[in-house]
């Protein structure tokens, strides 16, 4: 694809960027009195880095369907908040003990690790007050249904689920297989950006054909994005990705890089590029970003 430096997916993530950090600051004000070092806490986690891929595919999918941008902002900014209090906690000693992320301390060492779990915590709580707010949209049903597909995206079955998953595939004797790493990467990473890709239809009420190509579109992307970050882990610098590298291979950790290598895990990412843009013809032209998007998510360095 063109350099992403100088294409419309550049120019269009920027500003999706732009507009999500303003909404996290508005919905995370820096408090004064005795919860300003929570707060102050929450602010580190969520704000000032991040590609914001999971709240770019809320704003786009929500475009397809016509959806209010400031409906569509405090989904992503929901989604984020919901993203960046898993980085906080899967960063924590008792994790993967990280110093760095985004390229700056990570929350237990910029404060404590007391501190990094409530802000956690109460990232978590705080997204989905946002979603439940009737600002979000005035339909309950709709809020109602996001709130249920997040929990679920986020639960036992989904990105909770995922990482005990990966907590037992590095403690077992055995490598897992490739559909046991499938699940378990569907479950920790696949199941949030597949809800991110689908809550623009559930703010625009679609039609269940168009949910469902979105899904799979999200479902599909958050694989190869998932095998991505693998390959960033064992081929990229720290200052490349922002945050500590080669983690994956020093804690034997369940990955398709290290079960079929660097050149077929590649060639696997581009498959469910591809399959993950097919699912978008329903759409058209309106989803050429959606498919920039997979293109990149193979391709970048960071």
């Amino acid at each position: 694809m063109a350099d992403i430096q100088t294409s419309p997916l550049a120019t269009a993530l920027g500003a999706a960027v732009s507009e999500i950090e303003h909404a996290l600051d508005t919905l995370l004000p820096a408090e004064e009195g005795p919860e300003a070092r929570l707060y102050a806490a929450m602010r580190h986690a969520a704000l000032g880095g991040g590609k914001r891929m999971r709240g770019f595919l809320v704003l786009e999918g929500a475009a397809q369907f016509g959806v209010s941008r400031t409906s569509a902002l405090r989904v992503a900014a929901a989604i984020e908040m919901l993203h960046a209090y898993s980085l906080v906690h899967d960063d924590l000693p008792a994790m993967d003990n990280d110093d760095l992320r985004r390229g700056k301390p990570t929350v237990h060492k910029a404060y404590d690790e007391a501190t990094a779990i409530l802000a956690g915590d109460a990232l978590q709580a705080h997204a989905f007050a946002v979603l439940a707010h009737e600002d979000t949209h005035s339909d309950p049903a709709v809020r109602a249904e996001l709130c249920l597909r997040l929990a679920q995206a986020a639960g036992p079955r989904g990105m909770c689920g995922g990482q005990m998953l990966d907590m037992l595939a590095e403690e077992g004797n055995e490598a897992p297989s490739e559909a046991a790493i499938g699940r378990l990467q569907l479950l920790k990473t696949g199941k949030l950006i597949e809800f991110s890709a689908e809550a623009g239809a559930i703010l625009g009420k679609a039609p269940g054909q168009q949910r469902h190509a979105l899904c799979a579109y999200g479902r599909e992307l958050g694989a190869a994005f998932q095998i991505a970050d693998d390959i960033l882990d064992a081929t990229a610098s720290e200052a490349e990705a922002g945050k500590r590298t080669g983690k994956d291979a020093e804690a034997g950790k369940a990955t398709l890089v290290a079960l079929l290598g660097l050149d077929r895990a590649k060639v696997q990412a581009e498959r469910l590029a591809e399959q993950a843009s097919a699912h978008l013809d329903s759409f058209g032209e309106r989803a050429d970003l959606l498919r920039m998007l997979a293109a990149y998510t193979i391709t970048r360095r960071s």
